[in-house]
């Protein structure tokens, strides 16, 4: 049985009303025990019989051609099969949800880092040497490196609301703000990694990806073969925060290279490949201006800013998404200009857009507080808009006033002391706040539900990139069907499997969860069928179905299999409201006042989200989130070479993440009841990139209320800390 379901209006709460009490709570992920003891399959764990090793060789020049090649040292080394050229290679990996091949460069180099070809051996020490022996002969063509020098730009059309130019020309009191923040990468904790192997006409990838059913379509793209012939197996990915939306070199250079020699091919990128090869997130150098009144009403609102990209990609940073719909005022402006370059090419990376504009936004609302006289906590809560302050949308569910009153409770806000007056020996001691929002959206997706007896199956080829999903489908199935956890298997990340949303944007459990929900729904008619019973009389809870004076076990109810497959995708709802995780960060830093080190003493995040199916995992995403918030704020700066644009900043000794030492262990997180009936048949929303968004104002904003001085050039590294304390 297949059913398609569209999001056209509200549904009951049916989680609120089901007996078996799984849902929310911390449940431990079920395959857990399998990570720790190293048994989980991830893609270079897997060693078929026959496999070669393939190790990319990437260009060295910013642009131009590859002229020549002298395979002659390379082949020369024992163990080396071939070196691979094709036409099908591609330059990068495909953006999220693309669907189709990424651009098939052939000869042409458009980055330093470009793939060009494939080293195959019988080892990988024999393909890395032989790769490194390459000599490889270019045709350079001149090329901008930097956005800052290139004449390539292209500048949209401002989206506006109200008139901005009369709002801010009489506004009272303004500010004029701008701000840069450096290129950041993802850096996932397992490097991207591909395995192809080809039985007669098709090819099985086993591949560290987070969109199974698109990266099915963009690898039979590149190939020029049907995506029949494509099956993608990614069970296990570690950790991919945007950099494993797309097919990648990697899956499509193993592909190639396993079609010709006739056996498997593995390739794994290097740590270095990664930062080369990768999609970035992309600098920006941001205008915030915002004009209010005396007494602190918000009338002008505008956020300019400024990306760059490769030639021939499509996406663009959204720096100002956040600023469109977080506060009001009579007049919003915001125009982006993308500047094209020859550098590592821009994607999505955990919350585009948010991440990095708000650090912008946020810094400019705490400025204006100042200006203002006003405390910042109440600025915020005085200047939420009553609808989308674009387009009147009414907002689906929003606790953000919540989030910011009850963070300043339990953070202590009300004792907050004047900027720049608290010390502790040498270190200078600061608060600072900053509100959160993500959009939520809900993309189509499918799944397959079984149930034989009282065990159920769920099949869907969504993935599992260390967020949970294992977990929250698990929970899902077990509390619809009225079984113990342990009693539901959960199937995933295999193109076979019916196509789900994948693992991004937030939308992963909205989407992945309620096709789960809803075939499980379509299972609880037939038992209630079975029974005898009506179905909103239908209670199942421990194996057990009763309704309408009726008993029995699962077990016995259910002697054949029952079956049902669901489609959802959105509709009506998405376009009548506005759905979106709110929130609010507070942080509390010192600041040393000789070596301009910034240590974080503790966070708050208060977070509302709908429906929570995990607290355990959506936990650990907020706190994952706050803490790529204080990276931002304080340590990553990916940095590239300006004569030839390659990255500098290459491996995680140079690009510096977040440590334990720099995580405060007075950490916490705090989530607020919430159910958003208009966003999905589960009234969930996002949590994976709500963390992040603000965590780094809240604790830019505490370093300038410990100093009294702000910065604009992010993040916050020791020497600019000092120039901006005048040391």
């Amino acid at each position: 049985m297949k059913d398609h379901f569209t999001m056209d209006s509200p549904q009951p709460r049916l989680l609120d009303e089901t007996k078996q009490g799984v849902i929310g709570t911390p449940m431990d992920r079920p395959e857990g025990p399998l990570k720790v003891s190293g048994t989980a399959g991830y893609t270079a764990d897997h060693v078929p019989d026959g496999m070669a090793h393939g190790v990319l060789v990437r260009a060295t020049v910013a642009r131009g051609s590859v002229k020549a090649i002298d395979r002659v040292a390379a082949m020369a080394i024992e163990g080396v099969i071939d070196v691979i050229t094709d036409p099908r290679m591609i330059r990068n990996p495909a953006q999220g949800m693309a669907g189709e091949a990424p651009v098939q460069p052939g000869d042409a180099v458009h980055y330093h880092g470009q793939p060009i070809a494939l080293v195959v051996a019988e080892t990988f020490e024999a393909a890395r040497d032989a790769a490194q022996r390459l000599s490889v002969q270019y045709t350079t063509e001149d090329a901008a490196t930097s956005p800052d020098t290139t004449p390539e730009t292209e500048t949209a059309d401002p989206e506006t609301a109200g008139d901005f130019d009369a709002a801010w020309n009489s506004a009272e009191v303004r500010v004029d703000r701008e701000y840069t923040t450096p290129s950041q990468v993802s850096a996932a904790m397992e490097p991207h990694a591909a395995i192809a192997d080809w039985t007669g006409n098709s090819v099985t990838l086993r591949s560290a990806l987070q969109m199974v059913r698109f990266n099915k379509a963009e690898l039979a793209d590149s190939l020029g073969i049907d995506p029949s012939q494509v099956r993608i197996l990614a069970p296990y990915v570690g950790g991919g925060f945007g950099s494993k939306l797309g097919i990648g070199p990697e899956a499509v250079a193993a592909a190639i290279a396993s079609q010709k020699l006739g056996r498997p091919v593995r390739v794994v990128m290097t740590r270095q490949t990664v930062f080369d090869s990768v999609l970035r997130r992309s600098e920006t150098a941001q205008r915030v201006r915002l004009g209010a009144t005396r007494n602190g009403r918000l009338t002008a609102i505008s956020h300019d800013d400024r990306v760059s990209n490769l030639d021939g990609e499509s996406f663009a940073e959204p720096v100002s998404q956040a600023s469109q719909f977080l506060y009001g005022a009579d007049g919003l402006s915001f125009t982006q200009t993308v500047a094209r370059i020859a550098a590592t090419p821009a994607g999505s990376v955990r919350a585009p857009g948010e991440a990095v504009g708000m650090l912008a936004l946020e810094s400019a609302m705490d400025e204006l507080a100042d200006a203002l006289g006003i405390d910042p906590l109440t600025l915020r809560l005085d200047n939420l808009a009553d609808t989308h302050p674009m387009d009147g949308r009414p907002y689906s569910a929003r606790r953000l006033a919540d989030c910011l009153t009850e963070g300043a409770q339990r953070f202590g806000w009300a004792d907050r002391w004047q900027a720049g007056t608290r010390r502790e020996g040498d270190w200078l001691i600061g608060m600072g706040m900053a509100s959160a929002a993500r959009s939520s959206s809900l993309v189509k997706s499918a799944a397959r539900v079984r149930l034989t007896g009282d065990r159920a199956i769920v099949e869907t080829d969504m993935t599992d990139i260390g967020t949970g999903t294992y977990a929250i489908l698990t929970q899902i199935a077990a509390e619809m069907l009225g079984l113990p956890t342990a009693q539901v298997e959960v199937r995933l990340g295999d193109s076979d499997l019916p196509g789900a949303s994948g693992s991004g944007g937030s939308f992963g459990a909205n989407s992945a969860g309620s096709a789960t929900f809803l075939a499980a729904q379509k299972i609880r008619a037939q038992i209630a069928e079975r029974l005898g019973c009506a179905e909103d009389a239908l209670s199942l809870q421990d194996g057990r179905a009763r309704g309408d004076n009726h008993e029995a076990a699962l077990a016995d109810l259910v002697t054949e299999e029952l079956l049902a497959e669901v489609t959802i995708e959105a509709g009506d709802t998405a376009e009548s409201h506005f759905s979106s995780g709110f929130g609010a960060h507070f942080a509390e830093v010192a600041v040393n006042e000789w070596t301009g080190e910034t240590r974080v003493r503790r966070m708050l995040g208060v977070m509302a989200m709908g429906r929570v199916l995990n607290e355990k995992t959506a936990r650990s995403q907020a706190l994952g989130g706050m803490i790529w918030g204080i990276g931002a704020a304080l340590t990553e700066d990916m940095q590239n070479d300006a004569r030839d644009g390659h990255v500098v900043t290459r491996d995680l000794a140079n690009y510096h993440i977040p440590a334990h030492a720099d995580v405060p262990g007075d950490m916490q997180v705090v989530f607020l009841e919430e159910r958003d009936d208009w966003a999905n048949p589960i009234q969930t929303k996002g949590i994976g990139e709500l963390g992040i968004s603000g965590a780094g104002a809240a604790v830019l904003n505490a370093i300038a209320h410990a100093t009294g001085h702000r910065l604009y050039d992010f993040p916050a590294l020791p020497d600019r800390v000092l120039s901006t304390m005048g040391a």
